[in-house]
């Protein structure tokens, strides 16, 4: 059985340490954009937010494949 599984995705942004760096600070402070069923929607949000923060070397918005974090047994499609 060939089940098609979601593929979650999370947009999150906030102020990095580093802007080349992941190290996220002031955590409680995190902008939780949502969660998305594809990543072209994900991609659409971040696209957009990270738009509105362009001149603010310190403002980070990533996409999150919670589908990866949820199920790292199951093998990525090629």
């Amino acid at each position: 059985m060939n089940e098609e599984r979601s593929k979650i995705h999370l947009v999150m942004g906030g102020r990095v340490k580093d802007p080349r760096g992941m190290e996220f600070v002031n955590l409680d402070k995190m902008d939780l954009v949502g969660v998305y069923p594809d990543y072209e929607a994900a991609e659409d949000a971040w696209r957009s937010k990270a738009q509105m923060t362009v001149d603010d070397a310190e403002m980070k918005y990533v996409v999150v494949h919670l589908h990866k974090l949820l199920e790292p047994d199951v093998p990525l499609e090629v």
